[in-house]
């Protein structure tokens, strides 16, 4: 697997002996190289070996006849992870974007329809003629989102969620984003890396990914000790922050560096908690969401900086007046392969920061 290079963004002008995790530490992700020759892929085609298929996906049978040719995927998450496999010929759209798209893979992306930046329209993904349907969360094929399962295979379209927002333990009837009693852990990632790939008949490309984050999150948290450093995660806006709870992606992260959440003790996947009760925990870090949509405010980690140096409630907390900032893209804060790119980068800020060993 061919790494790029780290890049370092230059940090605006420190005030004093400040500690810089800053605007640095965008670590470019990892993305494998599209694969090529005999990998064990299976034909697209109705007389394949391995065919028909069902997968119980969160108590819910998917059953395949044949290998997709016209997948739709819903969500950024799935969509990196089809590209992932190689299978962007196998692509007919996709949707719900929150950032660029992994680097390694624009030219795969480039190739394929976006119906729509945002959450698109029922009748606009029909329209794409999908063989199969695939989301990264049960609110994007449930009631209120694109459509529900029921409606896609009624047309005899299968519909995919990913297991990281439908496994054990998450709620996702409690309100918000939901809730989770259990942590999420990268094993609800590399089954739905597993399940797709078993989906396209491509399972060999599948053990290889999975083997690469891996060793990705090894080599990014080996030795690494931040047992007494605390990380506060905020995805977007700024009059009511979305901040990470103890348990999804941010959790999994954390605990891949060995530090904990300022906000540990809520099982809200993303609670909106006040900026007065940020001062009273006081991060040594805060993870910033680099997005690139515009759905809500302070989107941009420039944009969240700014508020946070210029905030009365915000501009003393410990981690503004060092800038100790570390920022990710919003998909390395949702259950994706990102996740591995968060860890790397928050593994990389902890030591840089001189934070951790």
């Amino acid at each position: 697997m061919l790494r790029t290079p780290a890049l370092f963004r230059a940090p605006a002008p420190l005030r004093g002996p400040a500690l810089l995790l800053t605007s640095a530490l965008a670590l470019a992700a990892c993305a494998p190289s599209a694969p090529s020759g005999d990998d064990g892929a299976r034909p697209a085609s109705g007389a394949s070996a391995g065919y028909p298929l069902t997968i119980d996906n969160c108590g819910h049978r998917v059953t395949l006849t044949s290998a997709p040719r016209r997948a739709v995927s819903l969500n950024q998450g799935t969509t990196e992870i089809l590209l992932a496999l190689g299978l962007a010929d196998r692509m007919a759209g996709t949707a719900t974007w929150t950032d660029p798209v992994m680097k390694g893979l624009e030219e795969a992306e480039a190739g394929v329809e976006r119906l729509a930046d945002d959450r698109p329209s029922f009748e606009k993904v029909l329209d794409a003629e999908p063989d199969f349907v695939t989301a990264s969360f049960v609110s994007t094929l449930g009631q209120g989102g694109v459509a529900t399962r029921e409606q896609f295979e009624q047309l005899g379209v299968p519909a995919y969620v990913s297991p990281s927002d439908c496994s054990a333990g998450k709620d996702n009837d409690s309100g918000g984003d939901g809730s989770r009693s259990e942590p999420l852990t990268l094993d609800a990632v590399h089954a739905e890396v597993r399940d797709l790939a078993r989906v396209f008949g491509v399972e060999e490309r599948g053990e290889k990914l999975v083997a690469q984050m891996k060793e990705r999150v090894r080599e990014a948290t080996d030795g690494l000790n931040a047992s007494d450093v605390s990380l506060m995660y905020w995805f977007a806006n700024s009059q009511s922050p979305y901040l990470a709870g103890c348990c999804g992606a941010p959790g999994a992260i954390t605990r891949a560096v060995g530090a904990r959440n300022a906000f540990d003790d809520t099982h809200d996947e993303w609670p909106q908690i006040n900026w007065e009760t940020v001062a009273d925990r006081d991060p040594d870090v805060i993870v910033l969401g680099d997005l690139t949509r515009e759905s809500q405010t302070a989107e941009s980690a420039e944009a969240k900086i700014r508020f946070l140096e210029t905030n009365p409630a915000t501009r003393n907390l410990t981690a503004v007046r060092e800038r100790r900032y570390v920022l990710v893209s919003g998909q390395a804060m949702n259950p994706s392969l990102r996740t591995v790119e968060g860890i790397e980068q928050v593994a990389a800020g902890l030591r840089a920061s001189g934070l951790a060993e």
